[in-house]
Order: C-alpha cells, then structure tokens, then sequence
C-alpha cells in the first residue's frame, strides 16, 4: 500500500501507538489501514446422490475442477455468499445447509467457510467462470484433477461424514504453507 484510502496521501508502515503490529499509517491524516484475511465462501451441492462439480474456466487452476466457491461481499452473510456463487458459478440454485469445514489458510491470507448445500433442482449450467458443470457420483470425481488443496480436502470430509452417516459435524483445520505448484500440474493433497 502506498497511498491513504481516506485523503489520498502517503502511507508509512510503522507501528500505531497501542498496537502490537507494523501497519500502513497515513503520514497526513493519520489514518490506520489493516490488512486482514480474505474470507472464502462456497457449498457442495448434492442431487441425490451426486454433487455437482465445475471445471475452472478462469485463473488461478482453470481446467481443474471445483465445487462453486469465492469470496465473501460485502453486506452478505457467509450463507448468501455460498448460495451466490453457486448461482454464480454453476446456474444452480441452491438452499444452504449446515456448515462443512471451516480451513485457515494464513500462507495466503484466506479463510474458508465451506457448507453442505442442497440443489432445488438438477439444473445447471456453463458460465464465464465454469466451462463445464456436472452432477458426479463419488467415484466420478477426478480427484488428480482438484484445483485446490481446500476443495479437496473439503470433499474428502464431506464423503467421510456421509459414508459414516454424521450430519453437523464441523471440520476446523489449518492448511499448513506448501510450496508453490505449476498451474498446470496436480493440486498437492497434502495429509491434513
């Protein structure tokens, strides 16, 4: 950061009286800009008994699959955030359900917020940002094909929570930092 969002003028990282941290301080106004996590907000939506799916067709990992995810607007709750993208990203309309996962990622800077997700109907579609949508069974999913390790990990908990038969359970985790991954290559499932 280099410029005051409130007047306009430059900002010096230092550490605000009272505070614990280095931030961005307006050298003019004296305003204090904090830098915190992106939240990330997203469903798995099942159809009887498949979920439905959608390959990337935007960067970062497109080509690679994912269920409907992104990040959080302002003046919605997480819920309304996960129904929106599901519109968003795969035409389905979709009633939340319980919370799934909740994944600190503090390499990145995010925190996701995953919930189980019920379809209304079997309709969906291509958008801008999935060039295929699709209803998969659990042993349709290409799980080398994951676009990313919170996806991924998400999914594996979802159909361990199904095959046990538990509802409710909320799974909080960290995902530890991984080396970066070529784009192209298989997302890193890591052991968590």
């Amino acid at each position: 950061m280099k410029y005051c969002a409130e007047c306009g003028k430059e900002v010096a990282l230092r550490v605000p009286e009272g505070d614990h941290a280095p931030r961005h301080v307006c050298t003019a106004c004296g305003a204090v800009h904090y830098r915190n996590p992106k939240v990330i907000v997203g469903c798995v939506p099942e159809w009887e008994d498949r979920i439905l799916m959608c390959r990337r067709n935007i960067e970062p990992r497109r080509g690679f699959w994912t269920f409907p995810a992104g990040f959080l607007e302002l003046h919605e709750t997480s819920a309304d955030g996960a129904a929106r993208e599901a519109l968003e990203e795969s035409r389905a309309v979709v009633d939340i359900g319980e919370l799934l996962t909740v994944i600190n990622c503090p390499d990145v800077g995010q925190v996701y917020l995953i919930y189980r997700a019920r379809m209304r109907s079997a309709e969906s579609g291509t958008t801008p940002e999935s060039s295929e949508v699709v209803l998969m069974r659990e042993d349709e999913i290409p799980w080398d094909q994951i676009a990313f390790r919170t996806i991924y990990q998400s999914l594996k908990h979802f159909y361990s929570d199904r095959a046990a038969g538990v509802t409710g359970k909320v799974h909080v985790f960290d995902l530890p930092e991984r080396p970066p991954y070529n784009s192209r290559g298989p997302a890193p499932t890591g052991p968590t």
